[in-house]
């Protein structure tokens, strides 16, 4: 799977939420989400728990830039969490554990996330699923159009993910 990203601070979830909703996207809910990142030489991998859904495993790779960026990953369902978390700690390590209450929209392709991470603060996240139809110009596009509409500031948007957020 696919999909273009970015990522910054956003002091004001509120007014996130009310351009969300004057977009008219829909509301998915609030998710606490314990991200468990292990020690990777390449990549990133972790271990997502969530209120809203099960929990997966999320091998991805994706360059660290301030701009809209492709991400590939794979969604690996998790039938035994403790299990899971264990043999993978056990054989990688653990490198950071984040954690944070999610709200998410959908536009169309594109989920929004206002985050509030513990320890880090508040952020807004797009990501923009793509499918084999997708042009990545095109929906590079839609999420830099979605950047202005939620007025993020070009100072604020962030090139790494939580996880380097978190060991910095």
């Amino acid at each position: 799977m696919e999909n273009i990203e970015i990522k910054a601070k956003y002091s004001d979830l509120e007014k996130g939420r009310k351009i969300a909703e004057s977009l008219k996207a829909k509301y998915v809910g609030c998710d606490h989400q314990i991200d468990t990142y292990f020690k990777t030489p390449q990549g990133r991998f972790k271990l997502r728990e969530s209120s809203i859904s099960s929990p997966y495993l999320i091998p991805y790779c994706r360059e660290n830039s301030q701009s809209a960026k492709s991400s590939s990953y794979i969604l690996i369902p998790v039938a035994d969490l403790p299990g899971t978390k264990k043999i993978f700690s056990s054989i990688l390590g653990i490198d950071t554990v984040v954690e944070k209450k999610r709200h998410i929209y959908l536009k169309d392709n594109v989920r929004i996330h206002l985050d509030d991470v513990t320890g880090l603060g508040s952020f807004f996240e797009l990501e923009a699923v793509c499918d084999e139809n997708s042009a990545i110009e095109k929906e590079i596009q839609k999420v830099n159009e979605l950047l202005e509409i939620f007025q993020v500031k070009k100072e604020d948007l962030q090139s790494g993910s939580y996880k380097e957020m978190s060991t910095t």
